[in-house]
């Protein structure tokens, strides 16, 4: 087990620096437009409509722009967690909990990729 995680961490560090990408910069931006743009009335309410928004989410790029804001975070965060249990001197189970915590992304990853393609069936 410990050398097939060797094996995948350029991959999962990938994932990972993509979800802190993802989470440091446009998931901040998505909450001020929406949150505070559309409470505040700065946005408009058609701008921010079910129709526009269907519309946007259906299109190819906006599909995978809700896939990667979905999906690339909880690798961030699986990571983070599987690095604090190793902080705290769990480095003799890492396997059990890398496993645990990767494969809890990958879960996560797919029902992602099922909700985007469920909106355009």
């Amino acid at each position: 087990m410990k050398t097939l995680m060797l094996k995948l961490e350029p991959v999962i560090w990938l994932l990972f620096s993509g979800g802190m990408m993802i989470g440091g910069l446009l998931l901040p931006v998505f909450v001020l437009v929406v949150a505070l743009g559309g409470g505040l009335g700065v946005v408009g309410g058609e701008a921010l409509g079910y129709d526009r928004m269907l519309a946007l989410v259906t299109h190819p790029i906006g599909s995978l722009v809700v896939l990667a804001a979905m999906a690339l975070p909880v690798w961030g965060g699986a990571h983070h967690l599987r690095h604090l249990w190793i902080d705290f001197g769990g480095l003799g189970s890492d396997s059990l909990v890398g496993f645990l915590c990767y494969g809890t992304a990958l879960a996560s990853s797919i029902a992602a990729i099922l909700a985007v393609v469920r909106l355009h069936a």
